[in-house]
């Protein structure tokens, strides 16, 4: 797959069929309407493609709203890949791209520079300046350029419209169990193995600490059953998210202890599957309160994992 990270870098490509959106989270509605552009193109001898941007339109708004990220850059863009997707436009929302016209956007970017013939794209799908465009419109100057459009339906999933505003909310509300039904697998967070206090190591249950990123959307303080994925392997875990209350103050962070595994890891990259919300982070009277939790967090998660 070819990643173009700016409308400059856009040369030499071919006629496409485009899938329209944000995409960020490559749930199963995503995932569906991809699909079906990379079919079409399949059958009409096209390259598949994909337009999206690489930060959220609201973040130029500038009223102060922040849209958390559900996933990091590169998943999105590995994600997108294993979909079969030939070109990646991957372009930043910049002013240029904020005051253009909806015409334009779909002549001089879309059939113009993108050089589409065919485009998918959720019914709701907005462009173009203050998000005048919309789908009727979308089709109608589609026609003066010889250009296709496909308006999907949202998928639904148990009564739920799949978005990423509800996959949000789950995290937001500790529910991970529910995120895998309409992201297609589970939520995860990763970073970089920090040193932390070392109180798990003196208690017996040593930990590998992340600190957490702050533009990733992240689930609320409370102990989880999770997976640990270190250089492609899944390890059974237990994480703790939170602040450490009983034991002093401490920035939001991620402790994991993985079962049956010794290596030491900081310094490495990792990444936290969560599966299931056991607890809410508690302050206990003394360390060795603590302790005794732990310990009974560690028999809950092992026998969730068959250990």
């Amino acid at each position: 797959m070819l990643v173009f990270n700016s409308l400059d870098e856009i040369r030499d490509t071919e006629d496409c069929c485009v899938a329209l959106g944000n995409f960020d989270g490559v749930h199963k509605g995503h995932q569906q309407l991809i699909g079906k552009a990379v079919r079409a193109a399949k059958r009409h001898g096209l390259k598949s493609a994909v337009f999206t941007f690489s930060n959220h339109p609201k973040s130029m708004l500038g009223d102060g709203r922040e849209v958390k990220n559900i996933i990091y850059q590169e998943e999105k863009t590995a994600l997108i890949e294993k979909l079969g997707v030939d070109y990646l436009f991957n372009i930043e929302f910049t002013r240029e791209i904020q005051t253009m016209t909806p015409e334009a956007f779909i002549g001089e970017l879309l059939a113009g520079r993108l050089r589409a013939k065919e485009t998918f794209c959720g019914f709701n799908y907005r462009f173009g300046y203050k998000a005048a465009g919309n789908v009727r419109l979308l089709r109608e100057e589609g026609k003066k350029h010889a250009l296709r459009v496909n308006v999907i339906e949202p998928v639904i999933i148990d009564g739920e419209v799949v978005s990423s505003t509800l996959i949000r909310g789950l995290i937001r509300s500790g529910d991970v169990d529910e995120c895998a039904r309409f992201l297609g697998r589970n939520y995860d967070i990763g970073g970089e193995v920090v040193v932390g206090n070392r109180l798990g190591k003196k208690l017996g249950f040593p930990t590998s600490n992340i600190m957490i990123d702050e533009s990733m959307v992240t689930p609320p303080n409370g102990v989880y059953i999770t997976y640990c994925i270190y250089n492609g392997v899944k390890y059974p875990s237990v994480t703790n998210v939170g602040v450490k209350p009983t034991v002093g103050v401490y920035k939001k962070n991620m402790e994991t202890h993985i079962f049956n595994f010794d290596r030491e890891l900081y310094g490495k990259y990792i990444k936290i599957e969560f599966l299931k919300m056991t607890r809410d982070e508690v302050k206990f009277d003394n360390v060795e309160e603590l302790s005794a939790q732990i310990a009974r967090d560690c028999e809950e998660a092992k026998a969730y994992h068959g250990l």
